[in-house]
């Protein structure tokens, strides 16, 4: 993996799989009221799913099946941006300032999906 010391990694699963964690360490400092569990499900589920579907698209046996996969990667990073955008906080600072940290890095998630998409075509 390469990196430098105040930037993201740039290798995509090392990415997607610190997302997911990331997303994971989150949820755990979140309250848990009826709608919280709902979307915290959702979106443990979307942010796993960038990641393993990224890592299926490396072992595609088809551009086809590349494009698919990585037009899922882009579709659960929007996803996962969309339950963090619901999730209730309580307004703590800590929770309001990791929430936007991962929505900025759903969104560059799906900005490079997406790159990744114009490329392949």
């Amino acid at each position: 993996m390469t990196k430098d010391r105040n930037s993201k990694p740039y290798d995509l699963e090392d990415r997607t799989l610190a997302y997911a964690k990331r997303v994971r360490g989150f949820v755990k400092k979140l309250p848990k009221t009826i709608a919280n569990i709902e979307d915290i499900k959702q979106l443990v589920r979307a942010s796993g799913s960038v990641g393993a579907n990224y890592i299926d698209a490396n072992e595609s046996l088809s551009k086809k099946d590349f494009i698919m996969r990585i037009k899922i990667c882009r579709k659960e990073a929007k996803e996962g941006r969309y339950w963090l955008r619901l999730i209730d906080t309580n307004d703590e600072p800590e929770h309001e300032t990791e929430r936007k940290y991962l929505i900025k890095e759903a969104s560059e998630l799906m900005n490079i999906f997406g790159a990744i998409l114009q490329k392949s075509k």
